[in-house]
């Protein structure tokens, strides 16, 4: 009982919180493929199908409750000022034109007196009949298709509108030297011939020669150009969304699932009903959820690769059956090589501008992490801990400190670029846009590299940045001498390693619309918040600015005596500066780094559950060794795992 008043509380506060909007403002899409009855389906067609009275249901409910099917004419004159939307509007979206449409939907839509948005794949519109559509990896009779005498009997209704799914881009191409299929519509294809990814250039032709040939396309059969055009796979980035509104197609879809503002029409949120989803399904998924709890496995790549390539498969292999049977869903996954372990990028996982690459692994294990054991995969990346050789033109603009009065900057620090000279800003910027264009994933944690002490940056472009920005004297000393100005001093560092980060993520965001992120913090900052003065970190401010902090929860690296009551504490301090924990995710170790010995499994486990008991929903921990399987599975699983009940009974 007091799991169901729990749930029914978050359902009527989130409610009460959806309804609080101004609903000129916003509307509900939703995503339809297939009507069918057939009995037995099988492939694609057994998940992007609905029955024909589930969608009469669905239609009649939506009536019932006060919805409004409105077109997407209605929308566009409301987002330019006219006539505001209803309460409760909500767009209805049919794609891949499959026959259905016209024979069991199209009546339905007369019957309800319904607007819709119907998004045709053009290729598939082009193959003759009697012969079969490459949908997938399956193929499926022409027949089951929309004809085009079809298409326009429905716009000549006045209920339907027709938009793009492509002409040829609802597959998927080759992405990567493993040969993993990826939505052809935000990939650079690799060439197995050549040992080549296409060039920048060449995948935007490529995008703008499709989208063009569908616009003729339905043009010559329709008589009107389309204005909408529905990514398939929901698959788009940036780019592709500037290629769409240049050849006419301002207006896109995706399947980011969500309520849209009229302010966002350039990437519609749509809520995906498959599965032959029942009313109840349709209805939860209405439904304005909170992020799930954040479970995430912080994952090393070194560990994954090997010289062997057969050996790398195995290792991957092992990655994933772990992965799948914690039933998690994050997994902070690293972007670059660190063989030594220093925590420096000497090398990278994936084909970039600057930096020798160890192997182009990244895409691959990602990609196999999200399709086969179902996750969200961050990139983890440094902000600013990359070598470069003594003679490369980057070696002089790293980090420089005034003198220490116990002597110098310790050994254990990261060797870092200056985050205030703008060639590092542009070279690493390339790093993290070179990533996104390559690889799919689905956020960004930017490493523990990205602080600066109270000794630094003494260097002579991070003074003028201290004077010009920040109005201060350009003498560090003079500065350490006045609590007022080190104060100031410190804070600005901290907003200038954010605003760093933010410039690092709007980059990766040309090709990654989507992407979320997360940084490291460490615990002294939430123990002691003066010592921001120490790190240049803040959590108050780094909640404002990421999705997620990762806090370093790790007291045997900060050699505490007693490390219960120091996590107990950290939470505590935590929740005193920032209130509820929803965007924190603590993130445990696994290793004591003291003497390179594993901690055990059972104490890994129960400090996941005092975590718990202390209100926290998201953590984690690092580093996950999936080839020895430590921590072990079977004991932290219980603690660990989505699929037990996220919240603890008080």
């Amino acid at each position: 009982m007091k799991r169901l008043s729990f749930m029914l509380i978050i359902i009527w506060s989130l409610l009460g919180v959806a309804h609080a909007q101004p609903p000129s403002q916003r509307f509900i899409t939703l995503s339809y493929h297939d009507v069918s009855d057939d009995a037995v389906l099988s492939g694609s067609s057994s998940i992007m199908f609905i029955k024909s009275a589930e969608l009469v249901s669905q239609f009649s409910w939506l009536r019932e409750q006060g919805y409004q099917p409105v077109s997407m004419e209605q929308i566009i004159v409301a987002r330019n000022g006219g006539r505001p939307l209803p309460d409760r509007a909500i767009l209805l979206s049919f794609d891949d034109g499959y026959r259905s449409v016209y024979t069991r939907v199209f009546p339905l839509l007369k019957l309800f007196n319904y607007p819709a948005v119907i998004a045709l794949v053009g290729k598939w519109m082009d193959v003759p009949a009697g012969e079969m559509v490459a949908y997938g990896d399956e193929q499926v009779p022409r027949e089951h298709f929309l004809e085009w005498h079809e298409v326009n009997e429905m716009v000549s209704s006045g209920l339907v509108e027709v938009a793009s799914h492509s002409y040829d881009l609802h597959r998927g191409i080759s992405a990567n030297p493993q040969g993993n299929s990826q939505p052809a519509a935000v990939t650079q294809r690799y060439d197995h011939v050549s040992g080549r990814y296409e060039s920048e250039a060449q995948f935007k032709q490529r995008l703008r020669d499709d989208l063009t040939k569908s616009v003729n396309q339905i043009k010559k059969h329709t008589g009107k150009a389309p204005r909408v055009l529905v990514w398939p796979y929901g698959a788009y980035n940036q780019v592709s969304i500037d290629i769409a509104t240049s050849v006419g197609m301002p207006y896109t879809m995706s399947l980011d699932s969500g309520g849209s503002h009229l302010s966002e029409l350039s990437s519609i949120k749509r809520v995906l009903v498959k599965n032959n989803a029942t009313l109840s399904d349709m209805v939860w998924d209405l439904q304005p959820w909170k992020e799930p709890p954040v479970r995430v496995a912080h994952v090393d790549l070194d560990y994954v690769y090997d010289d062997d390539p057969r050996q790398q498969e195995k290792n991957l292999g092992l990655l994933l059956d772990r992965i799948k049977s914690l039933q998690i869903n994050t997994v902070y996954l690293q972007a670059y090589a660190d063989p030594d372990g220093d925590g420096h990028a000497d090398a990278l996982y994936y084909p970039n501008r600057h930096l020798p690459m160890r192997a182009d692994l990244f895409n691959r294990v990602a990609w196999q992490l999200r399709t086969r054991a179902g996750v969200s995969v961050y990139a983890w990346l440094p902000v600013l801990a990359y070598q470069f050789k003594d003679d490369h033109p980057l070696s002089a603009y790293y980090v420089k400190s005034v003198p220490h009065p116990h002597g110098v900057i310790p050994d254990d620090s990261y060797r870092r670029l200056s985050p205030f000279h703008p060639r590092v800003r542009e070279v690493i910027g390339d790093i993290y846009e070179d990533l996104a264009r390559q690889a799919n994933f689905a956020g960004l944690l930017f490493h523990d590299d990205a602080y600066l002490s109270d000794f630094e940056d003494s260097s002579p472009w991070a003074l003028q940045y201290y004077r010009e920005e920040l109005g201060m004297v350009d003498s560090i000393e003079q500065i350490r001498r006045d609590p007022l100005l080190l104060n100031k001093w410190s804070r600005g560092k901290t907003e200038a390693l954010i605003e760093f980060t933010h410039y690092l993520r709007d980059r990766v965001k040309q090709y990654r619309s989507d992407i979320k992120t997360a940084r490291n913090l460490y615990a002294r900052v939430i123990l002691q918040p003066e010592s921001e003065t120490w790190f240049a970190q803040s959590l108050p401010l780094f909640v404002e600015n990421y999705d997620y902090t990762a806090v370093m929860a790790m007291p045997y690296m900060e050699e505490a005596a007693d490390a219960d009551e120091w996590l107990a504490s950290l939470v505590s301090h935590a929740i005193e500066q920032v209130g509820e924990l929803s965007s924190v995710v603590f993130e445990l170790q696994s290793i004591d780094w003291r003497n390179k010995k594993p901690i055990d499994s059972l104490e890994i486990a129960r400090h996941m559950r005092l975590l718990q008991r202390k209100g926290v929903l998201n953590f984690g921990y690092y580093p996950d060794d999936f080839i020895r399987n430590h921590p072990l599975l079977d004991v932290i699983h219980p603690e660990f795992s989505l699929s037990n009940y996220p919240y603890v009974e008080q």
